[in-house]
């Protein structure tokens, strides 16, 4: 039997059903809150931290992740869920929203994860939510989900190894998604998110295995807090490098590349082109749960800018990026 919970009390339904249930009950299911937080600098610590929930496996867990002192860190929290869409927390972790869009506190305990947390992040641009992407192979849904981006800045504290520092102007992004995921029959996406002074810059973008594109939705928004501008084409040229700063191949397990470099060109509504050269490491590889990562990047762009970026690139098989992964399963074409 299914129990009301207190957002039931509430005018905010859209299907003739209690709000835990949802339309579609699909083993990849998830309804998810990414935030990334990391120094304006782009050279420094990086930090990513995760809430979600998964109503086919009757869970709720989160990720404390990132790059700090230059060694990688991850720490995983989990409980089973019960029935309240709007508890967003767990033992260790915690996501209130303050006020919708505009204020959003983090907290994970620094005695029960590697990566302490307690920070708000302050929205500088309003939200865009992406347009629903939807991709198949044959009959069977592997993508079908929708986002909302929105860009900020982060206050509070850090703490990791035993040691707990001020986050006071860390910049970074959040995303709000749900739907449907099958991450290892994707091919290939890119979420790729640029901090400017004067705004950020960010696009999702699927491709099929042989390169041709499948979704790319983003937008332009300014701090001035102007509606977003969507991006209407997306054109990436990048690479894997190695150590040694030279182009290198990923193979099997990404074991010899350490990050991207390359040049992206954005198109907005309206025809504005924006090209951008990014050049970065790994902040969190996946390895060895799925390929690629995520990446902090320096940004430059054509009409003489300079700021950050979060480049993440993953996916099942993908002629440039990941040319011989093995797959299970018939990947969409």
């Amino acid at each position: 039997m299914a129990r009301p919970t207190a957002m039931d009390e509430y005018f905010v339904h859209q299907l003739p059903q209690l709000l835990p249930q949802v339309v579609t009950r699909h083993e990849h299911w998830r309804e998810s809150h990414f935030f990334d937080l990391h120094d304006p600098s782009g050279a420094g610590d990086v930090v990513f931290f995760t809430m979600a929930h998964y109503p086919w496996h009757e869970r709720m867990d989160s990720l404390q992740m990132g790059r700090i002192g230059g060694e990688q860190a991850m720490n995983y929290l989990a409980r089973p869920y019960d029935g309240d869409p709007h508890t967003t927390e767990m033992p260790g972790a915690r996501l209130e929203v303050v006020r919708p869009w505009k204020e959003v506190r983090l907290w994970a305990d620094p005695s029960a994860t590697t990566i302490g947390l307690d920070v708000t992040f302050h929205a500088r641009t309003q939200p865009y939510g992406l347009r629903r992407g939807t991709m198949r192979a044959g009959d069977d849904v592997v993508w079908d989900q929708s986002h909302i981006l929105q860009s900020g800045t982060y206050t509070g504290t850090l703490t990791a190894g035993g040691v707990t520092r001020e986050v006071d102007g860390w910049i970074g992004q959040r995303d709000h998604s749900w739907g449907i995921r099958d991450h290892g029959r994707c091919p290939l996406w890119i979420w790729f998110q640029i901090q400017l002074d004067d705004g950020f810059l960010g696009v999702w973008h699927w491709e099929y295995e042989n390169g041709a594109p499948v979704y790319s939705d983003g937008c332009w928004a300014g701090a001035d807090g102007s509606d977003p501008v969507p991006v209407v084409d997306f054109r990436h040229d990048v690479s894997w490098i190695g150590a040694d700063g030279n182009a290198a191949d990923y193979g099997e397990h990404g074991e010899t590349v350490t990050g991207l470099r390359g040049t992206c060109e954005f198109t907005l509504e309206g025809g504005r082109r924006i090209t951008v050269d990014a050049d970065g490491t790994f902040a969190r590889p996946y390895e060895p749960f799925h390929r690629g990562g995520l990446n902090l990047m320096r940004v430059n762009t054509d009409d003489g800018r300079e700021g950050t970026a979060i480049y993440e690139v993953t996916g099942a098989r993908h002629h440039h990026f990941f040319p011989t992964a093995t797959v299970s399963g018939t990947l969409p074409t």
